[in-house]
């Protein structure tokens, strides 16, 4: 039906990184670590609970990587990897920012071969102070992005870099790195095959002329270099990887010419670089294509090709098979195709400008698409986590998103995914709470059964961010949204997060202020069927929403909408499930008892609606089991009422389907204990059996736990109790004793 779930190793390393503190022993009681590790103090040490757990290289890097990318990698988390529990080889580090070298020491004692370390806390030079003698003769990939050189002055110190003899591949971009520490890599690393100076301080290359007969990768995206380097790249004969990508927005309009003059230079050197296999020339807008297609012609290694914001991407020979010169055996990543587009998300994760540039382009592609694209989506959500503050990429990002998990597409994506979508999407409402279009986006993604109803997500602050959304923008078709989603969230969040939500004051006054339009213009449309939806769910056993409900006005204006649509059994059920809520409360009782109000409610007790019946049964039985204190009506006498309520419940007959979803039994009691009343128990025990028939599954197991059964057992037992309340009552038990008890094995 959709893509595999997670792999069993995947889950599992999932389940550690979660459960860290039931896994691992407290702190008191730590081993101190092996012998030449230096990680953390005894106290701050963490290990497993079980001393015979060992991790081998693949589980030891995936769990390292997997808490780094989770932001719960710190000095505590990362002695867990010491070397007598754990093997590292490969180790990746991003964005732990509280990992200090008491921490990273614990990587002494590991041969480590490849290491990426980007955006520490530490200095590089610090970084490599925490590694051992094995790993400072022998490794041989190093990234440091985003990392720092400068540890107290304002010099770019990198001589600790002069220690790596073996390093092959170096990777230093986003840094403080110049043209001095180019200097010293070049000349101090001998084996030095691949250089990655993106985005740094570099402003002259020509100290890679000591490398050029054996450097093979090169990667220069945003340096601000002239005209005259470009000869200098013509030197390195041995290069296979050629990245000369310009993110355009990151200088001014008068270094254009100049840049598209090093483009040009470098197109007409055909005869350059002849073993070159990936050449990325993004940004450079106005590239000529016959020199592109000239250089092309005149390296037949070539597989890559990068050209991001390049109108070239556009040409016949890039987008048409069918072209008779069209490159079939070369990857392009561009605007131009699909095929560039998804590229072009793969490759460029971490450029901004890139991904929106290419989100933008797949928008465009989206409406089209006849079936679920899993693969598409998981090249979308990587750029939102790298550029979480950039409105320009979660703009295009939350447009493609909504077409991509629309109608029919969500049942075949897998929740995993859909789960991943949710909490990107609601760090996008988080950040940009008053981006009109980039809301309505969210909305459009959230508001889908399949989201609200199948995916594992926090439903809470979904909530609380549709509300905002709700009280900030007025736009018929986001509140229509937002109500939707809200009146389905209501009732499945707890009833301690119903209350945060529903008595915030501001919250209720816009729910409010909805119907109130609706009154006004007598629209029973579906806005004010959700809108009543997510106040009924909403008030449901909190007291506390009940209370700020009367207080601002509700209670009048419910009135007004049974007036106003009368008849309209959809309203009038919602409207009493809510007013049954507050009946619900003994103290907010007394606000039902006018004669306005008790007038509806005798008319609407024998509807031929029965699930208006129902709710208007309800709130008789909560008014009359208070006794004769609050009974100073004159429209109608508490007997008078109990006597139509026995009536009416007699009279029902079974519904089809389950009427109303309770969260728990707990209201149900106090009527169950009034036997003065039999009509009292007799709609409290008809309710009970109507939704423990209706859905067993659910129901029989939670009236069990909350004592219900034996409550029922002593009503049959009491010889006072009513014969068609002891009717009932034996008619549950029936249907309590079908369901089979929970953990039990056949």
């Amino acid at each position: 039906m959709y893509d595999s779930p997670s792999s069993l190793q995947d889950v599992c390393i999932d389940f550690i990184c979660e459960n860290l503190e039931d896994l691992c022993a407290s702190p008191s009681t730590t081993k101190p670590p092996s012998s030449g590790t230096e990680a953390t103090s005894g106290s701050e040490c963490l290990t497993f609970a079980d001393n015979d757990v060992y991790f081998h290289s693949e589980l030891s890097e995936q769990l390292l990587c997997t808490l780094s990318e989770r932001g719960k990698l710190s000095d505590s988390t990362i002695s867990l990897f010491d070397s007598k529990t754990a093997r590292l080889r490969h180790v990746r580090i991003k964005n732990a920012s509280s990992l200090s070298t008491k921490g990273l020491r614990v990587l002494k004692t590991h041969k480590i071969s490849c290491l990426e370390a980007v955006s520490l806390k530490v200095t590089v030079n610090e970084l490599i102070g925490c590694l051992g003698e094995w790993t400072l003769q022998n490794l041989r990939s190093l990234n440091v992005a985003r990392s720092s050189f400068i540890n107290g002055s304002k010099y770019c110190v990198v001589v600790a870099l002069s220690k790596l003899r073996n390093l092959r591949c170096l990777n230093v971009s986003w840094t403080e790195f110049n043209r001095h520490g180019l200097e010293i890599v070049t000349e101090d690393l001998p084996f030095l095959e691949s250089l990655d100076i993106s985005c740094t301080r570099v402003d002259d290359i020509a100290p890679l002329k000591k490398c050029k007969d054996r450097l093979k990768s090169l990667y220069m995206y945003n340096l601000k270099l002239m005209t005259n380097d470009v000869p200098v790249l013509f030197e390195l004969q041995e290069l296979r990887v050629l990245d000369f990508s310009e993110e355009k927005e990151n200088h001014g309009f008068e270094l254009f010419p100049a840049l598209q003059e090093k483009a040009t230079v470098l197109l007409k050197g055909v005869d350059k670089m002849p073993h070159l296999t990936y050449l990325d020339i993004s940004g450079r807008e106005e590239i000529n294509p016959d020199d592109l297609r000239n250089f092309i012609d005149h390296h037949k290694e070539l597989q890559f090709l990068g050209l991001i914001h390049c109108d070239v991407c556009f040409e016949e020979y890039f987008v048409n098979p069918h072209c008779s010169g069209y490159y079939k055996n070369l990857v392009v990543a561009g605007t131009g195709t699909e095929a560039q587009i998804m590229e072009g998300l793969k490759r460029y994760t971490a450029r901004p400008f890139y991904v929106q540039k290419c989100l933008y382009h797949l928008f465009r592609l989206t409406p089209s698409f006849t079936d679920a694209r899993v693969d598409i989506i998981k090249l979308v959500l990587p750029g939102m986590i790298v550029h979480a503050d950039q409105f320009g990429v979660q703009m295009a990002a939350t447009a493609c998103l909504y077409n991509l998990t629309k109608g029919d597409f969500a049942l075949k994506i897998h929740p995993t995914v859909l789960k991943q979508v949710v909490e990107l999407t609601l760090q996008a409402m988080e950040t940009f709470p008053s981006h009109y279009q980039l809301q309505k986006n969210t909305l459009l993604t959230l508001c889908s059964d399949r989201i609200l109803q199948d995916v594992s997500f926090d439903k809470y602050r979904c909530a609380r961010l549709v509300m905002n959304s709700l009280c900030t923008f007025y736009d018929a078709s986001m509140n229509r949204m937002s109500v939707a989603i809200c009146s389905i969230l209501a009732a499945k969040i707890s009833t301690d997060e119903t209350s945060l939500l529903g008595a915030h004051p501001k919250y209720m006054q816009k729910l409010l202020d909805i119907v109130r339009s609706k009154v006004a213009t007598r629209s029973a449309d579906i806005t004010i069927k959700f809108t009543l939806s997510a106040l009924w769910n909403l008030t449901d056993e909190s007291p506390k929403t009940c209370t700020v409900f009367l207080e601002e006005g509700g209670m009048e204006l419910f009135l007004k909408v049974l007036e106003t649509f009368e008849d309209e059994s959809a309203v009038e059920t919602k409207v009493l499930g809510l007013i049954n809520n507050i009946a619900e409360v003994t103290e907010l009782r007394s606000s039902l008892m006018v004669p306005e109000f008790m007038s509806m409610l005798r008319k609407l007790l024998h509807s031929s609606h029965i699930d208006v019946s129902y709710f208007a049964a309800g709130i008789v039985a909560h008014l009359a089991s208070d006794g004769g204190e609050l009974w100073t009506v004159e429209t109608v006498t508490r007997q008078e009422l109990l006597e139509e309520l026995e009536e009416v419940v007699i009279d029902w007959e079974t519904p089809d389907g389950e009427m109303v979803a309770y969260r728990s039994f707990q209201p149900f009691f106090p009527l169950l204990k009034c036997f003065e009343t039999h009509q009292v128990q007799l709609w409290a025990v008809w309710a009970i059996h109507h939704v423990c028939t209706k859905n067993a599954k659910r129901y029989c197991p939670m009236f069990i736990e909350e004592g219900g059964k034996q409550i029922i057992q002593s009503l049959l037992e009491n010889p006072s109790v009513n014969f068609k309340v002891k009717f009932i009552c034996e008619n549950i038990l029936y249907v309590l004793s079908l369901e089979k008890p929970k953990n039990v094995y056949m």
